[in-house]
């Protein structure tokens, strides 16, 4: 399902791809979060999304700023987001879990 904004993908995401790894493990500010769900406009300078993986053995960590995520651009073609921090541009997809059931799919 696509999106009008990063931050909408965000919301109803289960993981995330960034720059080609897989990241289950992101957060959305709590605070921003609610400043935003308030109908507030937040603080765009400060850390609004972070996303953590380990590649191989190395724990890799970005932050990024609501003002990032605000200013992040959707690619069709890839099914991606693209956004910017510090160190460069990133690419982000968001993905959602498949659940199985617990039901072994007999009746009782």
């Amino acid at each position: 399902m696509h999106h009008d904004t990063l931050f909408a993908a965000l919301q109803t995401a289960d993981m995330l791809e960034i720059d080609g790894l897989h990241a289950w493990e992101f957060t959305l500010e709590p605070t921003q979060l609610a400043a935003l769900e308030a109908g507030q406009p937040g603080d765009g300078e400060a850390p609004f999304l972070r996303v953590e993986c380990m590649d191989g053995r190395t724990r890799r960590e970005w932050r990024f700023s609501l003002a990032a995520v605000q200013a992040a651009s959707f690619d069709a073609a890839n099914v991606c987001w693209t956004l910017d921090d510090t160190q460069g541009s990133h690419t982000l997809r968001c993905l959602d879990a498949f659940i199985g059931s617990d039901d072994d799919g007999e009746a009782e």
